[in-house]
């Protein structure tokens, strides 16, 4: 029989042979070591992403608003960051943010829809 340890603290295991931890707290911890460079970058496209979610509902109440693209740039809005794109038959780009999308349109306007 071979010894194996624990992977994060080292401690001897017991039990099936393919067990790689000695508790739920160390499998926790090894694994939160192991992601963290990869679960940073997802919580800032999230948080990203949530704010981007919260400007267009604010701007867009309605469901349907032409603005300025000034007034999303004053809230910090990021244009590159969106969850989906839709292209209609005639070649228009929506960009969406979950269900709150917005069509880039002539002279500095923007139309904020929200897809039901």
């Amino acid at each position: 029989m071979e010894n194996r340890s624990c992977l994060e603290c080292g401690e001897a295991l017991k039990g099936r042979s393919d067990k790689k931890f000695c508790s739920d707290y160390c499998r926790n911890t090894y694994n939160n070591k192991v992601n963290r460079d990869s679960k940073n970058l997802i919580r800032n496209v999230n948080n990203h992403l949530r704010k981007n979610y919260r400007i267009l509902s604010e701007l867009n109440p309605g469901g349907k608003t032409k603005v300025k693209r000034r007034a999303l740039l004053q809230k910090n809005f990021d244009f590159e960051l969106f969850t989906s794109i839709y292209v209609t038959r005639t070649g228009s780009q929506y960009f969406y943010v979950y269900d709150q999308g917005y069509l880039e349109l002539e002279n500095d306007y923007v139309l904020l829809i929200k897809r039901d």
